[in-house]
Parts: C-alpha cells; sequence; structure tokens
C-alpha cells in the first residue's frame, strides 16, 4: 500500500470512538477500485448511501468553490448531471466481490 497517497482522517473521526470508514475509493488501472462498509445503518441502507453520496457531493462543491472559486450551485448541478447520466449509461460495469 502507498501510505503516500492515503488521505487522512478526519478530526471528528479520530475524536469519536464509535466512528467508522465507509467508503474508500482509488483510481488505478484506469479505473475505480473501491471497498465498502454495508450492514452499519439500522435505517433503509439504500437512503443512507443516497445521503452519504449527497453529503459527499456538497463537500466536493465546497472545496472547489474555496480552492478554485467555481460556484457551489454549478459544481452540484455538474455532479447531478454527470451522476444521473452515469448511472443511465454507465462508462464501465462494476466488477468484483464481496469480503466479510
Amino acid at each position: 500500500m502507498r501510505k503516500d497517497q492515503e488521505l487522512s482522517i478526519p478530526p471528528g473521526a479520530l475524536q469519536d470512538p464509535e466512528s467508522g470508514e465507509m467508503l474508500r475509493a482509488w483510481i488505478a488501472k484506469g479505473g475505480l477500485h473501491c471497498t465498502l462498509r454495508i450492514g452499519t445503518w439500522k435505517a433503509d441502507e439504500a437512503i443512507a448511501w443516497g445521503i452519504l453520496l449527497s453529503d459527499a457531493a456538497r463537500h466536493v462543491a465546497d472545496a472547489l468553490e474555496k480552492e478554485k472559486g467555481i460556484k457551489r450551485e454549478e459544481t452540484l448541478a455538474s455532479i447531478r448531471e454527470s451522476f444521473d447520466r452515469e448511472m443511465d449509461a454507465p462508462t464501465s460495469e462494476t466488477q468484483g466481490g464481496f469480503v466479510q
């Protein structure tokens, strides 16, 4: 594993003994490679993942506004358009297995 490529753990997660990593995503060999923690939420899992992905999109929009001056609303609209297009016509298929 290339430790120099890992992102830092957020301070809130370090301070909370109940915290847990939910998603780790890497771009490698020309595609997305990820690990997911499924089964954590007691509520509807699909709805909870939708909230997580939506929150992540807003964090991306906030970061791009701060770092590059791109309007938050513009980024969110672009993310939504890209997400919907990719859901309707994936540019690649998902592969892999699951470990417990």
